[in-house]
């Protein structure tokens, strides 16, 4: 097996890799405080959620706050478990 074959392409990004670092250590985090964490544009943090959404890493919950849209993710089982074999997989290319 080679030292690569656990990194997962769908967090070879940074926004990715942050959203989903975000989302490991909190139980959800809205679309706002995703943008001002990240430092993304709306299109850029769009584009990115809906990768991970596509792929069922992230779940997205759409509602309202008296009468603003508020958009929350929170990280799946399946996207927690790949995440932490991707973080894995990076520490053991960075340990050889």
């Amino acid at each position: 097996m080679s030292l690569i074959d656990n990194i997962n392409k769908a967090f070879d990004h940074r926004i990715r890799l942050g959203i989903m670092s975000i989302l490991m250590v909190n139980d959800y985090a809205d679309f706002k405080m995703l943008k001002e964490l990240l430092g993304a544009t709306d299109g850029n943090l769009a584009s990115h959620t809906k990768a991970l959404e596509k792929e069922e890493y992230i779940k997205v919950e759409k509602q309202f706050i008296g009468r603003k849209p508020n958009t929350r993710y929170s990280a799946t089982p399946l996207g927690k478990a790949q995440f932490k074999k991707h973080i894995n997989a990076l520490e053991k290319l960075i340990g050889k």
